[in-house]
């Protein structure tokens, strides 16, 4: 499976009724047997407010590439593929429990993560043969 990007953006309201400036959007764009996939995972923005309580940085841009800020909401998405092998075969996947939020990251090998959004970056795009080097044991 090959990542080809990985984005993630703040909803804003489109009706006066609408919720949707609480909740973030993370995007993955991968291929996959020659096929080219996304994958959404949309979640409540406040849980991002407490990154430093399941991840390990204290906040906001959690890695830095040049000029380029990569955000939690930018790879959750990403990690929630990793961590649940079984979204391949969903377009779109909603969070609304911050236990299950938090969930994701625990036991995130964050380093393997790091080189992975590196190439991400550089519009490479990263070859994942096994979602088992992005997670501790």
């Amino acid at each position: 499976m090959e990542i080809k990007a990985s984005r993630g953006v703040e909803l804003v309201k489109e009706k006066p009724n609408s919720p949707e400036e609480f909740f973030n959007r993370s995007e993955l764009i991968y291929e996959d047997k020659g096929r080219e996939h996304n994958f959404s995972l949309l979640y409540l923005r406040y849980f991002d407010e407490k990154l430093h309580e399941f991840t390990p940085f204290k906040e906001n841009p959690i890695m830095v590439f040049g000029e380029n800020e990569i955000m939690l909401k930018d790879l959750a998405a990403f990690i929630a593929l990793v961590k649940n092998p079984g979204y391949k075969h969903k377009r779109k996947v909603y969070i609304n429990e911050y236990e299950e939020y938090k969930e994701l990251f625990a036991g995130v090998n964050w380093e393997a993560v790091q080189q992975a959004f590196l190439k991400i970056n550089d519009g490479k795009g990263f070859d994942m043969e096994s979602t088992l080097e992005f997670i501790h044991a």
